[in-house]
């Protein structure tokens, strides 16, 4: 625990995490504020609702790989000022337009917020690795995806009351000063390298820089390995996010409104299972807090579609939220110490869309599995799909062990 604390000494980390702390004030308070902005402006219109995802998912597809080249290429940290600098400029824009009764401009604010996140998000990984050793990586990640989680439990309600009290005009003003927060905090983070490092990607276009990224994710064995299991992880989670409803009205049989009763115990699972891999995060190594995330994640998922009981199927919804924080943070040290700096960001690039596309595309097709099969089944189905992302690691684990071995 002492030495993860540590970190928080560090200049770049404390930068970071008051960063991710205003970054994600804004995008709760936008995300919630703009759905039932939308809502009550529409009558609760279907169409007008799905194009908030619409705005918010697309650019992953069509920007990530972009986005990733582009971080490759440009110094880490003033791209992710400039990102949040911009982010908080259009939604002041959003706010003007609004004033003149145009609502659907609040669309705006979720694409063009999306599409900057594509260019940040792999900057962010880069700056972790010029400023942040490989050995203190995964407590970083933990620390990061702790304050993620707690916002996930909160941010809900934090975005409605701002919307319920203030109205969408205070809740988009207070979006774009969270951002320009975020940004300033931001500045406080090291210097980049000089330029000179950077020549070398510069004299490149854009298309072999493309194919060097996808050459480089195939040539390696290990980050193949990683991009394939993340990817099946999005295919397990994207099979039961529309379902979770049909756990309370079909194998509890009880009121669709009783859903926030597995919701609580999946909320404290985020929370404490953020703050266990933070405190951890020194004493396991990365490859194993993915495998054992894997593994009991998998097992929860099969026990929350076989319960019939509430008090086991919260159970089964905690342990589901308390391992899903080592996954992540497994996932992105072991990327972060083993993908070569020049192509952090492309490699970000392929693997971010994957996930979210396999995600999707299970999402998708859910409710269609649900009635030509059961609940239960789909429910399987997904805990087999993180039970073949570990399958999938047990090569790593077994030549991680055997180097561990040799060295003592």
């Amino acid at each position: 625990m002492s030495e993860s604390f540590r970190l928080l000494q560090n200049r770049f980390v404390r930068a970071v995490m008051l960063s991710t702390l205003f970054s994600q004030m804004g995008i709760w308070v936008r995300n919630f504020a703009i759905l039932l902005y939308v809502m009550e402006v529409t009558g609760g219109d279907s169409f007008a609702v799905s194009m908030i995802s619409v705005a918010e998912y697309a650019p992953i597809f069509i920007f990530s790989f972009i986005g990733g080249v582009f971080a490759d290429r440009w110094r880490p940290k003033k791209t992710m000022v400039w990102c949040e600098v911009f982010s908080s400029l259009s939604v002041i824009f959003v706010f003007a337009v609004l004033e003149t009764g145009t609502w659907q401009v609040i669309f705006f604010a979720t694409l063009c917020s999306s599409i900057l996140s594509q260019f940040a998000q792999p900057s962010g990984m880069k700056l972790f690795k010029n400023h942040v050793r490989d050995e203190d990586a995964q407590s970083c990640m933990s620390l990061l995806q702790t304050i993620t989680s707690v916002f996930m439990v909160l941010g809900p309600i934090l975005g409605t009351l701002a919307y319920q009290q203030f109205g969408i005009e205070v809740s988009i003003l207070t979006t774009g000063a969270c951002f320009m927060l975020s940004a300033i905090a931001l500045i406080f983070v090291p210097s980049d390298p000089k330029p000179s490092k950077y020549h070398d990607t510069i004299a490149t276009t854009l298309l072999s820089e493309m194919a060097d990224g996808i050459r480089f994710v195939f040539a390696n064995k290990f980050i193949l390995q990683l991009t394939l299991c993340f990817t099946l992880v999005g295919l397990g989670v994207g099979l039961i996010s529309p379902l979770g409803v049909f756990l309370v009205t079909e194998k509890l049989d009880l009121p669709a409104e009783a859903l926030q009763w597995i919701s609580i115990p999946y909320g404290v699972g985020e929370i404490v299972g953020g703050i266990v891999t933070f405190a951890l995060a020194t004493k396991i190594a990365p490859h194993r807090f993915l495998m054992i995330g894997l593994l009991i994640d998998g097992f929860g998922i099969i026990l929350a579609g076989l319960s019939t009981e509430i008090w086991l199927t919260m159970t089964a919804q905690f342990i589901i939220a308390l391992l899903q924080p080592a996954i992540f943070v497994g996932n992105s040290a072991l990327v972060l110490q083993h993908t070569h700096q020049n192509y952090l960001g492309r490699v970000m690039g392929i693997r971010t869309p994957l996930m979210t596309g396999a995600m999707l595309l299970m999402m998708s097709i859910a409710g269609l599995l649900k009635n030509r099969l059961s609940l239960t089944i789909v429910y399987e189905l997904a805990g087999c799909c993180f039970f073949a992302g570990f399958l999938m690691m047990i090569p790593i684990f077994r030549s991680k062990s055997g180097r561990e071995q040799s060295s003592a």
